[in-house]
């Protein structure tokens, strides 16, 4: 089973046995710890000047998502138009990380973002259920490198990981970070599927041993998405993953997060779990849709002293 570059754990790719080894001798996870932490952390009181630069922080984070069968060129350069310009009346405003769609739709917001800092990223790999023959997810990866993703969002095969094929799942990522080429890869694990924050931990571990740029929690397409818990144990999972390795792995919650008061509850998390590496957007995202216009909202609360009307923000 082939490893995408040596690092300190390559070894323990090098067959199902060492690989099912490194991952079942994972400490287990103490979910009441965990769900304590992650609560205590989300009381922080965040104010004034800090609170300003954390809702910008976040602006800068969030990958604008459009993932509907009902998605059309107009409306993705519409969405791309938004995130180079999150709020056309302050140009202070910083962008968006990046723009989220399916691979047919790269090309239309390739040309809406051309000239700017924001990225696109397209799902692929049989998004959102994974449910494909592996040549069938490469061609979908290739389809969007081809049309100029800068970032592919692949979804890991749970049933696979539920019944044990770690090699496979691992494989597969493999293949698929290899066909993304200069694309940055992150890997979905859909954590509202895989039951246990115990399987969180392995999938994290699995993920990054497997060459991920980034792990993300969720397609946002299942009932339960990111939760602080979660996010957590995959920030402890590439803190960890670093001190062994020296390789930095970014992290992703997606859906769910709709407020600026949840985001910025998550980027406490990020600075007291992982550390301020990960402040920045080209290690920590927020895959959402509606969280940019309550973070622009609160952003002009700030700057004015008073909320907008309802026709403030743009309905995406």
């Amino acid at each position: 089973m082939p490893t995408t570059a040596p690092h300190a754990l390559a070894d323990v790719t090098a067959s199902d046995s060492t690989l099912r080894r490194f991952l079942h001798g994972l400490p287990g996870v103490d979910a009441v710890g965990l769900e304590a932490r992650a609560a205590s952390l989300g009381t922080r009181s965040i104010k004034t000047t800090a609170k300003a630069y954390a809702i910008d922080l976040a602006i800068s984070m969030v990958d604008l998502t459009t993932l509907e069968g009902a998605d059309t060129p107009g409306k993705v350069r519409a969405l791309g138009a938004k995130a180079v310009h999150p709020d056309p009346t302050d140009r202070t405003t910083p962008a968006t990380a990046a723009v989220c769609v399916y691979p047919d739709m790269v090309a239309a917001a390739k040309g809406a973002v051309a000239g700017s800092s924001v990225k696109v990223a397209s799902v692929a790999t049989a998004f959102p259920a994974g449910r494909a023959a592996l040549p069938v997810k490469l061609a979908d990866v290739r389809d969007a490198v081809a049309a100029g993703a800068d970032e592919i969002d692949m979804v890991i095969d749970r049933g696979a990981f539920l019944a044990g094929n770690y090699a496979k799942v691992h494989e597969e990522i493999v293949a698929v970070k290899e066909a993304s080429g200069a694309a940055r890869l992150k890997v979905i694990f859909e954590t509202g599927e895989l039951s246990t924050y115990d399987n969180i931990r392995r999938a994290s571990w699995l993920g990054m041993l497997a060459g991920a740029d980034f792990i993300k929690t969720s397609t946002g397409k299942v009932a339960v998405n990111a939760t602080p818990a979660n996010t957590l144990l995959m920030l402890e999972a590439v803190r960890d993953f670093r001190a062994q390795t020296g390789v930095q792995v970014g992290v992703k919650p997606a859906g769910g997060i709709r407020t600026s008061k949840d985001a910025i509850k998550f980027l406490v998390l990020v600075n007291e779990t992982a550390g301020t590496d990960w402040l920045d957007n080209h290690w920590f995202r927020f895959g959402a849709s509606s969280l940019l216009n309550d973070l622009l909202m609160q952003r002009q609360k700030l700057a004015t002293g008073r909320y907008s009307g309802p026709d403030y923000v743009t309905v995406d």
